[in-house]
């Protein structure tokens, strides 16, 4: 019998994302026991820490360098992250040895009241991707700060008579229990609106990674989704061509089928910028990038 530790971040999505990790260890190493290790990244003690205004370099690791040193001293074997978290590069020695299939990767818009937000309404965010996309929709909107896990920023658009709306991840909802009825998300923290936001996701968004020590990779490659795997590769590809980290302003969309990556890519550059973009096919995860990354550079 092989005993493992997984290591995670504590919040209830990250929980929630380690409890399916378990589920796949069960069904592919039934003989493995797993202990569960939870850790408190600096993302997580850092609440009053802009992401939306974050240099890429300052936010770059806030909610993995924790696990990654935990591996590295081999406190832990494993570490599950979401992948839409990893930055580019990795230290020596780690690598991502298996992603989970994908979930939705949609972005949900939750508001107080039914319909199109009102001039000039109030959308609370901490992602600079989702950010720059709704005011690019939609520049009359203002942008205000928000941190917190799910259920913190549910409370906190229930509570704030200023926000008018947020936006969140369709994967998260879902892994967390919460449920959208026609067009209705009725939770603890109220009773919401909901309807997807016409974006386009994070790099790594909806997907669940696993990272290990590269000696351990062939062990735990053995729980990889080689679709999902695939538009990772690609997405990560992307991300090193750009020279970005999970605080890129940069939305894509990745599509697998056989003989074929199809991406699309929308890059915000300086404020007051027209964004770039790009819509590319390729038959292998790289070269779909380097296709995307070639016409972003050229829009």
């Amino acid at each position: 019998m092989r005993h493992l530790t997984l290591g995670t971040r504590g919040s209830a999505l990250a929980l929630a994302q380690a409890q399916l990790v378990l589920e796949e260890l069960a069904r592919v190493w039934p003989e493995s026991a797993v202990t569960i290790r939870k850790f408190t990244t600096s993302g997580d003690r850092k609440l009053d820490h802009s992401l939306a205004r974050a240099t890429p370099a300052g936010a770059k690791g806030l909610f993995t360098k924790e696990l990654e040193t935990a591996l590295l001293s081999q406190e832990i074997d494993v570490a599950v992250h979401s992948c839409k978290d990893m930055p580019g590069t990795m230290p020596e020695g780690l690598v991502l040895a298996a992603v989970l299939p994908r979930a939705d990767t949609a972005d949900i818009l939750v508001t107080k009241t039914p319909g199109p937000l009102p001039p000039g309404a109030h959308v609370a965010t901490s992602s600079i991707r989702r950010a720059r996309q709704l005011t690019h929709l939609r520049p009359d909107l203002v942008i205000e700060e928000i941190r917190g896990n799910v259920a913190t920023r549910l409370r906190k658009l229930h509570e704030n008579p200023l926000f008018d709306g947020t936006i969140l991840a369709r994967a998260g909802l879902d892994r967390l229990g919460y449920k959208i009825e026609a067009g209705k998300l009725i939770t603890d923290e109220g009773e919401f609106h909901a309807t997807a936001a016409p974006m386009l996701p994070a790099i790594g968004q909806g997907a669940i990674a696993l990272q290990c020590r590269a000696d351990d990779a062939p062990f735990f490659s053995a729980l990889n989704h080689e679709p999902t795997w695939a538009a990772i590769r690609a997405e990560r590809e992307l991300m090193l061509l750009l020279n970005g980290d999970c605080t890129l302003p940069v939305g894509v969309a990745t599509e697998v089928a056989p003989g074929a990556i199809h991406m699309r890519a929308i890059l915000f550059g300086a404020p007051g910028e027209a964004p770039r973009e790009a819509d590319a096919s390729a038959p292998t995860p790289e070269a779909a990038a380097q296709a995307v990354f070639a016409q972003l550079q050229n829009h």
